[in-house]
């Protein structure tokens, strides 16, 4: 237990900038703009409670206060949405992850036959198993974990500015919004589908290790060129099937099912794509606690379970092959 600690540690800080200041810097870019927009609106005087124009029923309403045209049950209504739905502010910095994650995994293995330095790690008392299993344990549960805390921070903020802007036009939503047990529980609704998500990128975390610790190089081809190929195979080879009258292979089948998995299990939300059974957004948007629901309820497809024997049988290669492969 206190080697992982100290792999995970490694891990950690030798790809600080990919686990920690990508999302980071993404999560200030979308802060620095939504404040600024709020603030240039206060400070240029285009934002407070006198002359506002709305429009109700089509007709144009000129008023001094927003809060006049707004009544309480709407007024909760509105704060209900944001304490259920402020957490997709962040959504952005989730697409952060799987690129990072992609090329974490693409030179996890690969780079320490690159530069020798798995000579050095094969000296210490350190099994091949820990040190991959400590790679992945870094890019399904660490990094997730870390994208998770800066998008909620991230999301908090905006939905500060939110408020700020909405108050200056006479609608104060803060105390509906904290007096909301939602708001207090989604971050941890995120939490919650950690498990999902971890299951669903096994496939495509084992194929960018097995790759990684087989490729001498080219990386990048080997593990993105390989399934692009099998599949303009499958489509060939499918099309002369059906142009003989001898059936077909379902190549579309293949793609959907073996393809998707290699190349989006990383992105979180993944299990979502696609699907014509999410839950429909009610007139206090989409409840978290529906969508973690939802995900659970994807342990019961069977292509779920295929994908983590695939992942498991993938990084159990990537284990054995790094026992022996250690050249340059």
């Amino acid at each position: 237990m206190n080697t992982m600690k100290w792999l995970l540690r490694r891990e950690f800080w030798e790809n600080k900038g990919g686990f920690v200041w990508a999302p980071l810097v993404a999560a200030a870019i979308m802060v620095l703009l939504v404040g600024g927009v709020v603030l240039y609106g206060i400070a240029s005087g285009k934002m407070g409670v006198e002359n506002v124009t709305i429009q109700v029923q089509g007709e144009v309403v000129h008023t001094t206060s927003v809060n006049k045209m707004v009544p309480p049950e709407m007024r909760q209504q509105m704060a209900n949405v944001a304490a259920n739905n402020y957490i997709a502010a962040g959504a952005p910095i989730f697409f952060v992850l799987p690129i990072v994650g992609f090329f974490y995994c693409l030179a996890a293995l690969y780079d320490d036959r690159r530069d020798r330095s798995i000579l050095f790690w094969k000296s210490l008392p350190i099994s091949d198993a820990d040190t991959v299993l400590s790679k992945l344990v870094t890019v399904l549960v660490i990094a997730p974990l870390i994208t998770i805390g800066v998008a909620t921070a991230a999301a908090l903020a905006m939905l500060l500015f939110g408020g700020i802007a909405t108050s200056y036009h006479g609608v104060s939503l803060f105390g509906a919004v904290l007096t909301n047990v939602n708001f207090y529980l989604a971050p941890f609704y995120l939490i919650g589908m950690l498990p999902v998500y971890i299951l669903w990128a096994l496939p495509t975390a084992g194929w960018l290790l097995l790759v990684s610790s087989w490729a001498k190089s080219k990386v990048f081809l080997w593990a993105v060129g390989v399934p692009l190929i099998a599949t303009v195979l499958a489509k060939w080879l499918d099309y002369l099937l059906a142009m003989s009258g001898a059936g077909t292979i379902n190549a579309d089948w293949i793609i959907r099912n073996v393809l998707e998995t290699i190349f989006l299990g990383l992105i979180p939300g993944s299990w979502m794509m696609g699907a014509d059974d999410l839950p429909l957004p009610t007139r206090d948007g989409v409840h978290m606690m529906t969508l973690l629901q939802y995900s659970w309820a994807t342990l019961s497809r069977p292509s779920l379970w295929a994908g983590v024997l695939a992942g498991v049988a993938m990084i159990l290669g990537a284990i054995r092959l790094r026992r022996w492969r250690d050249e340059g």
